[in-house]
């Protein structure tokens, strides 16, 4: 027996939300705004398994608390309470799907990237993503357990 067309389009796209669920995430420090929802895609399970070479789709949902005319993020790897910087390709909240200037009340959808080089280590750590409003307070910060690997 074939499936039909539409069977096929329910499989995927049954397949498609499944890599993108919304993640079980702590928060750490949002003041100036509040968490709706983060997503890292792919990532069907937690731990998310972050593969060498491969680069993660971020996406938060996020409702301001103040008005601010930009934003920046400051990503961290977290190993044995000692917080690692780690970069990002674009920090600027403003070019990240936030219209800026941010007002208060409004919610916003951030949107990045997550590179994982290939010569980082094989390692599990927690990551922790801010993003601080022109006072440098935080708008939001979340933190998810991670494994990198090969």
């Amino acid at each position: 027996m074939v499936p039909s067309p539409l069977a096929l389009l329910l499989a995927l796209g049954a397949a498609a939300t499944a890599l993108a669920e919304p993640l079980r995430f702590v928060d750490c420090g949002s003041v100036d705004g509040s968490i709706v929802e983060v997503n890292v895609s792919p990532c069907p399970s937690q731990p998310c398994l972050l593969h060498k070479g491969t680069s993660y789709s971020i996406n938060v949902t996020f409702a301001s608390k103040i008005e601010s005319q930009g934003s920046k993020a400051r990503v961290y790897g977290e190993m044995l309470h000692v917080d690692i910087p780690f970069p990002i390709p674009e920090p600027d909240g403003c070019k990240s799907g936030i219209q800026c200037p941010i007002q208060k009340g409004h919610s916003y959808s951030y949107l990045n990237k997550l590179p994982v080089k290939s010569e980082y280590p094989s390692i599990k750590l927690i990551v922790k993503w801010e993003l601080v409003d022109d006072q440098d307070q935080m708008l939001f910060c979340w933190k998810i357990p991670v494994q990198i690997t090969s």
